[in-house]
């Protein structure tokens, strides 16, 4: 089967708190705003917005993994796979 029948794999973070601890120390020791994270990951500063409201809990696997590279972490630090087969796994967001 061909790649574009296929949807892509979606990755729910796991905790906006964590997003958001992240930001305040990337892997560089540095900080990052919402807006410099979106420009440096190539999204839509909403997408990273509503990451950190919870009003988003859910992106392709491109964008989960360009954001966690921007964080300067390994995708599942901060990402969870979301079951395929129309189940949908989002885990409870969780504290830090």
């Amino acid at each position: 089967m061909s790649d574009e029948t296929n949807p892509p794999t979606m990755y729910a973070v796991a905790s906006s708190d964590r997003l958001k601890l992240l930001m305040e120390r990337t892997g560089t020791g540095e900080p990052i705003t919402s807006r410099e994270l979106a420009a440096e990951a190539g999204v839509a500063h909403g997408t990273i917005g509503g990451l950190m409201s919870g009003a988003q809990r859910v992106v392709p696997e491109d964008k989960a993994e360009a954001i966690a590279t921007a964080l300067g972490v390994q995708l599942r630090v901060l990402w969870v796979e979301v079951e395929r087969q129309g189940r949908v796994f989002i885990p409870k967001q969780a504290a830090v």
